[in-house]
């Protein structure tokens, strides 16, 4: 219903809002009109040019519609198949996490870097989906918005950041986080082991961590 708009599901598309639909005008609009190739969650492929833009309008939509203040715009820069640029703005805080290959991440300008938490029993581990056993992190968190959720790996808010049970991430869920994080030091794999930099509208099952030793025992343990 017309009185309805802004706010609900939009009846487009399974979990779509109304909100990603206007989101996703105005980001086409504005990533079309800069002369870049778009891969939008919400309207697929759009546009040519050398570079390719990876977007999800609003990530956390439901959080957004439901006025829970933790949902953000990703857009990730892709030259062909190389990940080279990424920024995660927070809608609800205004906080931008930014991103360029081989040149360290920042949040509002300023350079972020993991926690480089090593002990599973110390770490803070957030998750999409819900785990069905505890392996002994210190607490753990689901809040919502993916992007958002590897930023905090990336400034050492989070340790962790995993799917769990039957979630799984698309690439606009997770591609700008995931340069965002890389380059502040943590690292990632896909639990099946599949390639994670791809603008491909494909499903993944990602772990990121802020070190090494936390990523292992997140693997080893297998799926959550």
């Amino acid at each position: 219903m017309k009185s309805q708009r802004g706010r609900g599901l939009s009846g487009q598309r399974d979990s779509q809002y109304y909100l990603d639909v206007a989101a996703d005008e105005i980001a086409l609009r504005v990533l079309g009109g800069a002369g870049l190739r778009v891969v939008s969650e919400e309207s697929g492929i759009t546009g040519h040019g050398d570079l390719t833009v990876v977007v999800d309008p609003i990530d956390g939509s439901t959080n957004c519609d439901r006025g829970i203040p933790f949902y953000a715009t990703s857009l990730a820069v892709m030259r062909g198949d190389e990940l080279v640029a990424g920024l995660v703005r927070d809608q609800a805080t205004g906080v931008v996490f930014e991103a360029q290959k081989g040149a360290g991440a920042t949040r509002d300008g300023m350079a972020i870097h993991v926690s480089e938490q090593r002990e599973l029993s110390l770490a803070i581990a957030a998750f999409s989906g819900l785990p069905s056993r505890h392996l002994g992190w210190a607490q753990h968190r689901a809040l919502g918005a993916a992007s958002l959720e590897i930023c905090l790996v990336a400034d050492g808010s989070l340790d962790i950041y995993a799917v769990a049970q039957q979630s799984t991430l698309n690439p606009w869920d997770y591609l700008a986080g995931m340069l965002i994080a890389r380059e502040a030091g943590a690292v990632e794999r896909d639990y099946r082991d599949e390639e994670l930099e791809t603008s491909a509208a494909v499903q993944r099952r990602p772990v990121f961590a802020c070190t090494s030793e936390l990523l292992s025992i997140m693997l080893n343990a297998g799926s959550l």
